[in-house]
């Protein structure tokens, strides 16, 4: 049986590191900046990272007053994958809504998926700030093609992808000014 002691340490050391932190502080600031500006952020994923997607898609809008939608319906997906190829799908979904200003928030835990990499390379060259939540090896495609990187240093997938939920909580609590929310 694995130590809770020791297994929680490591979460510790994972969401506190130093470049994180100031990529956390970064990324707030630029979403902060974002809801002042209206614009609005896309997230995607797949597998689990679509789910954590989904979610902080959610509580972007709902919580942050920041409005997010992320690419997890399965109509959308499958009739894109099935027009433009699995590779290409997350790129053709979003030029089909996208505006200037819009940014993205692409979650991998290998960093890897060719889709959501597809994606970032033409969000940065059509002038799309994008914010990349990866693990497993530092040197991931989408970690290269990202303006901002939050890489969790494990290749365990529990980890990395519960290190993002709390990532994501972070900024979303940045734009609610708390991690404790009143009742309206």
């Amino acid at each position: 049986m694995l130590n809770a002691v020791d297994y929680l340490s490591k979460y510790s050391d994972l969401i506190t590191n130093k470049e994180a932190i100031m990529t956390l502080q970064n990324v707030g600031r630029l979403l902060f900046e974002a809801r002042e500006k209206k614009q609005r952020l896309f997230l995607t994923g797949n597998g689990a990272s679509s789910s954590i997607s989904s979610h902080a898609a959610l509580d972007f809008t709902k919580q942050g007053k920041l409005t997010a939608f992320s690419f997890t319906d399965p109509a959308l997906v499958s009739a894109y994958s099935n027009d433009y190829g699995f590779e290409n799908a997350q790129t053709e979904i979003f030029k089909s809504y996208r505006e200037e200003g819009d940014i993205l928030v692409l979650v991998s835990t290998s960093g890897n998926s060719l889709n959501v990499v597809n994606l970032a390379r033409f969000g940065r060259l059509n002038g799309h700030q994008v914010i990349s939540l990866t693990g497993k090896d530092p040197n991931n495609l989408l970690r290269t093609e990202s303006d901002y990187s939050l890489w969790v240093n494990s290749h365990a997938y529990n980890m990395v992808e519960n290190v993002h939920m709390i990532w994501l909580g972070y900024l979303i609590d940045c734009l609610v000014g708390s991690e404790v929310y009143a009742v309206s």
